[in-house]
């Protein structure tokens, strides 16, 4: 378990956090139709490659997610796959591994992440291919009578069962509980859910022997819902979102990696600095980013946007490179927003 450790500490390390580029093809072909690009697997390819070869992107990410697709193709324009050269910059490669969150059975409105058989099977590929860790996303939807204890049980026990799978195939899991923000619940509703739902993650994680010191957390921050009337001051998210945690999350876990989950970048970064400067001398672990639409959005309108000018490359990696490097100034507690 030693070289397992040593990926979470790297993966958490101060000052770096991680890019979450594993949107599955529906997804990010929405997200493409949205910005009125054309969505294949060669222009994905080529939006993705034209990220991860951004100069000096290793100084702020410590690692990226991939998708299956990605995963196993080359860096556009080269013989060198993208695992191969995420490992040149210093990056380290992960892999998302769940099949997606289907209907919960007897459960309304509920769902339960899929992925588990042929498991063992896939981790053994995807490492022998050079991957470091892996992601399973875990959703847990607020609503009328929901969460149910049965929804929040069956994603745990999912999730402590995938996690024990990777470190069997010396993989870091990154494991990943999101109460979704969707909803009007109140951000007591939140915490009382993110609480219930950390709780039974970490009993699953000890009851399948699950290393804690060669894992990584991926939370929601305490959040009021979307559609809610409140309007919670983001020291007040920062002071839950902590509580929540220290509650919770045990001392031998290195680090946390929080999911932006529909934030604004500019929120995700100010809420995760705040967290990190009020308590700086209180936390036990690294707390840190694991962004997607939070550290892309701004490359990918910039790649939408100035493509046919042929100056797409250069503005969205520059884009990527002040969202990563805002974020690693966050991270620390030491971020100046303008």
């Amino acid at each position: 378990m030693k070289n397992l450790k040593l990926i979470a500490q790297q993966m958490v390390c101060s000052g770096k956090g991680i890019l979450a580029a594993d949107e599955s093809t529906p997804t990010c072909t929405k997200r493409f139709t949205a910005h009125k690009l054309e969505s294949t697997d060669s222009s994905r390819n080529e939006y993705r490659s034209n990220l991860f070869s951004t100069q000096n992107l290793e100084k702020f990410i410590s690692g990226v997610i991939l998708f299956d697709e990605t995963f196993h193709q080359n860096l556009k324009g080269t013989n060198t796959t993208i695992p191969q050269y995420l490992q040149e910059k210093n990056i380290l490669t992960g892999i998302k591994v769940d099949t997606g969150a289907k209907a919960l059975a007897n459960h309304n409105n509920e769902k339960i992440t899929e992925g588990l058989d042929g498991l063992r099977e896939r981790l053994k590929a995807y490492k022998e291919k050079g991957a470091d860790f892996a992601k399973w996303r875990a959703v847990i939807t607020i609503g009328d009578n929901i969460p149910s204890n049965a929804c929040i049980q069956s994603n745990a026990h999912s999730l402590a069962r995938y996690a024990s799978l990777c470190q069997e195939n010396e993989l870091v899991p990154i494991v990943e509980p999101e109460v979704l923000m969707d909803g009007s619940h109140s951000i007591q509703t939140c915490y009382d859910v993110t609480n219930q739902t950390l709780e039974t993650v970490f009993r699953e994680l000890e009851l399948l022997k699950v290393d804690l010191e060669g894992i990584i957390l991926k939370p929601n921050m305490v959040l009021p819902g979307t559609n809610s009337n409140e309007n919670i001051s983001n020291e007040k998210i920062a002071e839950m979102t902590f509580d929540v945690l220290k509650r919770n999350v045990p001392e031998l876990v290195p680090g946390i990696a929080f999911l932006s989950g529909g934030q604004s970048s500019d929120l995700a970064a100010i809420r995760l600095n705040i967290i990190n400067e009020k308590y700086k001398n209180e936390k036990k672990w690294n707390l840190t980013f694991s962004y997607g639409r939070a550290l892309q959005e701004d490359a990918l309108t910039a790649w939408s946007s100035y493509k046919r000018e042929n100056d797409g490359v250069s503005r969205s990696q520059d884009a990527l490179m002040r969202r990563a490097k805002m974020n690693s100034e966050a991270s620390i507690g030491n971020l100046i927003f303008n």
